[in-house]
């Protein structure tokens, strides 16, 4: 069931009322006997099940545990174009 927030016109009371979508919305305010009117406010919601982002809602030993520890090692040294750093050392002669 989703909750609704209310707002007195008169007092500024806030309230919040869990309610089914069939439910008659509450009009007057239990403070000071006011008109309530509905605010408009951010959703919550939560995605579940694969085909998410890996870390939300990780089991012990899944792929997102993986993931994280990929996450928060450091990363490998940058590569650079400058050639004496890829000279590679030079073959030693067998004779």
């Amino acid at each position: 069931m989703p909750i609704y927030e209310y707002r007195c016109k008169k007092c500024n009371n806030q309230i919040e009322v869990l309610q089914k979508l069939s439910d008659k919305a509450p009009t007057r305010c239990k403070k000071c006997g006011g008109r309530l009117e509905k605010m408009i406010s951010q959703t919550a919601f939560q995605f579940k099940g694969e085909g998410w982002y890996v870390t939300d809602y990780a089991r012990k030993g899944s792929v997102a545990e993986k993931v994280e520890k990929d996450l928060a090692s450091p990363e490998p040294a940058a590569k650079t174009d400058d050639k004496s750093a890829t000279k590679k050392p030079a073959k030693k002669d067998k004779s």
